[in-house]
């Protein structure tokens, strides 16, 4: 049994941080912000059980040996000051990385209006003779930010990319833009993450990130 857990947990481990729609197998410097602030929120909340544990511990000795004056030390540096700490450096790792993640008007960004429907997404941006409009493929630049300007038809959508960028919400009568950008070239699966109505399960997308010569001939309308 103990050979079948040693085999098997790795693997479980490999699986659970690669994949399409994994949020740690990162193709972008947005999802790589995500990723960053998970692994920061997993080492925290590790050192926060460990110190829970420890206290534990600690309260059964000194309650044996030094009675409650002993406890309430330890519950006060331990208990109070440790925990503060570590979810002081979460929360400012959270707005630090948060700031970033937000699409701010920069040269050289290309805009994409986006809209959430029952169930596909629509995808407009400019070509070189004039709008381009696709359907539940989305064609970007590798290399190249983008900022995705996010709206609903008729019900809320939930925009996803995991391995470019968090989630952001397409509102009816409200726009969102989302920052993504991929790193290379290649073919990133995404998915409504939003209940929005029978088909939400099948409601998928995927973003398509070219080369230079590929995003040239998709500017041209030429089939990729």
């Amino acid at each position: 049994m103990l050979h079948v857990l040693r085999v098997a947990m790795p693997a479980l481990v490999t699986v659970g941080c690669s994949g399409p729609l994994s949020t740690l197998d990162t193709a972008g410097p947005a999802a790589r912000d995500v990723a960053i602030l998970w692994w920061a929120m997993l080492a925290g909340a590790g050192v926060l059980t460990l110190l829970v544990v420890l206290l534990l511990a600690l309260a059964f000795v000194h309650r044996a040996r030094d009675g409650q004056t002993g406890v309430s030390l330890w519950l006060g540096w331990l208990g109070v000051a440790m925990p503060g700490a570590v979810l002081l450096v979460l929360l400012g790792s959270a707005l630090v990385l948060g700031e970033q993640m937000i699409a701010r008007p920069a040269p050289g960004v290309i805009v994409v209006e986006a809209t959430g429907h029952q169930w596909f997404w629509e995808f407009r941006q400019p070509g070189a003779s004039g709008a381009i409009t696709t359907r539940d493929v989305l064609h970007i630049p590798a290399g190249r930010p983008i900022h995705v300007r996010l709206a609903a038809a008729d019900v809320i959508h939930g925009f996803w990319v995991p391995r470019l960028a968090g989630k952001m919400d397409a509102i009816p009568g409200h726009v969102n833009v989302l920052r993504i950008q991929a790193a290379q070239p290649g073919v990133f699966e995404g998915q409504c993450a939003e209940f929005c109505g029978l088909e939400h399960a099948a409601h998928r997308f995927r973003v398509i990130a070219h080369d230079e010569a590929g995003w040239a001939a998709f500017q041209r309308g030429e089939a990729p």
